[in-house]
């Protein structure tokens, strides 16, 4: 996770400052600009949808409720005929006794018809379909109930009716104007035989004109029972299956909403259902609504984007007037970096924190001009002189070349005192010069000493007895050229205060956290302290063999920085611990 997130963001730290900053703006500024419009959008969608949504609920359900009036004013109607005994008595009367008897029987028929259709002018025509062959029917108001008819939709439809009111959908016919049948079974004393079927023949425009208002920007469509359309301000839509143009299913409720398309166009489906099991459906293309939302939206992100250019250029002249005394602060320190003092003359840029900044970094120039050409270089001078004077105080060539000499006189007179102490003095010259470097291994620091230790004991014998507590963990690791031996030295000639006992010297070196110690234990005379290194101390420890403590503290110090050095405890009469301090690297 850490590799992926440094290989995305590896090519923005790579940017310049000022290009950051302008990214950073500008991802600040059109981020929640974009969240602003988005939103803008979203919300004035889902305000227009529940709007249409309410409205259409509304729109519908008057449509259902003059729908409901409407039919219910075509089965009082149709109630009033059927539920007319004089007319039944017409109907059912024999007249193959009495033809002439008919006469009377159509004058009534002729005028309860008329006047029906006089005060209902959207009713096409009424007819009633007889059994009863003595009355003659005249194709008008009275029909025949024959074979054809009782195959008709109109007849299949009053199965198990009993009377009740049925409308059925009328296929159209040429040359006549869309309509839909209301029919009934005239079977007031006989539930189980009907004396004759009601047929009233209602023109469509009648119930379109329900729903004509509402279809401005909306399909409105009225679908019965079954499923078929009733009515419809498209015509060809008459007569035919409701799911032929809305592909999804009607839920079960009564009422509600759905989304579905019609003509390959998005909709919102709203239905109501009335109590005679007819759906008034309001179509309403997304399209209709969300134009407005769309129109809106075009206009916020115009503006949106006005303002984005506004805000861009501002951005921009702001990350560059920031970034260019940034740079201008950057150039400076790049000549402090060069100790190119003379040509540091940082100029008043202002009084905000870039600004402040700037004095700061001034006065911190000019310190730092003086504190390089009074104290650090004439310091650094010095000890690099002190460093060379002390590595230049032997000639390798004429040493080795010396030594090899006294070597070669002692092996000639068989004295092997003087072959060994020559021969220790020879490797240890070898292991402190080491090619003018001023490092080496804890591990050739030790063997150092061994020789110096070996060569002395030619001269105090048993009286310098040396023990070495070495962690071999610490061996490989760096330590400045000769940094025991001193030390050795130190005790060997100044701590032995009885000739017949000698001196014990402990040397050890083992790890303590992340530093390594080092320490040289003797159990000499020692010394009275007078303060602590680095202030005043015995002068018998001060320059002992041309290398003295301040010396090495000095050296050590300078290598590995002021929490690193030597700490010296001794008590007089009992003993002096000497303890060196070195990064564990």
């Amino acid at each position: 996770m850490k590799r992926l997130t440094g290989w995305l963001t590896r090519p923005f730290n790579n940017l310049r400052l000022r290009e950051k900053l302008f990214v950073m703006f500008l991802l600040g500024a059109i981020i929640p600009l974009l969240f602003f419009v988005l939103y803008s959008y979203q919300t004035i969608k889902s305000e227009l949808s529940d709007q249409m949504y309410t409205n259409s609920v509304s729109s519908v359900a008057q449509i259902n409720s003059n729908l409901e009036n409407k039919l219910d004013s075509y089965t009082k109607l149709s109630a009033t005929l059927y539920l007319n005994t004089t007319l039944r008595a017409y109907l059912t009367n024999n007249y193959s006794v009495e033809p002439s008897l008919f006469v009377d029987a159509y004058q009534y028929i002729n005028n309860t018809f008329s006047n029906m259709l006089t005060t209902n002018p959207d009713i096409q025509s009424i007819s009633i379909y007889i059994n009863n062959d003595s009355l003659p029917a005249d194709g008008i108001y009275i029909k025949r109930m024959d074979q054809s008819f009782r195959n008709s939709v109109i007849y299949r439809s009053l199965l198990n009716s009993y009377g009740n009111v049925r409308f059925v959908s009328t296929p159209p016919a040429a040359d006549q104007p869309s309509m839909f049948t209301l029919t009934r079974m005239l079977n007031i004393s006989n539930l189980d035989n009907a004396y004759g079927i009601l047929t009233i023949n209602i023109l469509e425009s009648d119930i379109y004109r329900l729903m004509e208002k509402e279809t401005s920007e909306k399909t409105v469509l009225i679908a019965n029972e079954r499923g078929i359309i009733m009515s419809a301000k498209d015509k060809s839509m008459l007569n035919r299956p409701l799911e032929q143009y809305v592909k999804d299913d009607f839920p079960s409720s009564s009422q509600g909403r759905f989304d579905s398309t019609f003509n390959g166009e998005k909709m919102l489906v709203v239905y109501n259902t009335t109590k005679f099991g007819w759906k008034s459906v309001s179509l309403v293309p997304y399209s209709s609504f969300l134009s407005k939302a769309n129109n809106t939206a075009k206009r916020i992100l115009i503006y949106a984007l006005i303002s984005f250019g506004v805000m861009a250029l501002l951005i921009y002249v702001t990350a560059r007037l920031f970034t260019k005394r940034v740079e201008y602060l950057v150039g400076m320190i790049r000549r402090i970096e060069r100790e190119e003092f003379d040509l540091v003359d940082i100029r008043p840029l202002g009084r905000d924190e870039i600004g402040q900044l700037g004095n700061v970094l001034r006065k911190m120039a000019q310190r730092l001009s003086n504190l390089i050409s009074d104290v650090y270089k004439k310091e650094i001078d010095k000890r690099e002189a002190e460093m060379n004077v002390l590595q230049a105080q032997i000639n390798p060539h004429f040493l080795y070349n010396t030594l090899a000499s006294i070597s070669s006189l002692a092996i000639r007179n068989s004295d092997q005192r003087m072959n060994k102490m020559v021969t220790d003095l020879a490797k240890f010259y070898r292991i402190s010069l080491n090619k003018g470097k001023n490092q080496i291994s804890i591990h050739e620091e030790v063997q150092l000493t061994r020789y110096y230790v070996a060569i002395q004991q030619v001269r105090f014998a048993d009286l310098i007895r040396v023990h070495y507590q070495i962690d071999e963990s610490v061996l490989p690791c760096p330590i400045v050229k000769l940094t025991l031996q001193p030390f050795v030295e130190n005790a060997m000639n100044h701590a032995i205060w009885d000739d017949k006992l000698g001196i014990n010297i402990m040397i050890k070196a083992y790890r303590e956290g992340p530093d390594i110690l080092l320490k040289i234990i003797d159990d000499g005379m020692g010394m009275r302290m007078q303060g602590e290194l680095g202030s005043e101390l015995p002068t018998s420890g001060d320059t002992l063999s041309g290398y003295g403590i301040r010396n090495v503290d000095n050296r050590i110090k300078l290598l590995y920085g002021d929490s690193y050095g030597i700490s010296i405890y001794s008590r007089l009469g009992i003993g002096t611990t000497v303890t060196i301090r070195i990064p564990g690297k």
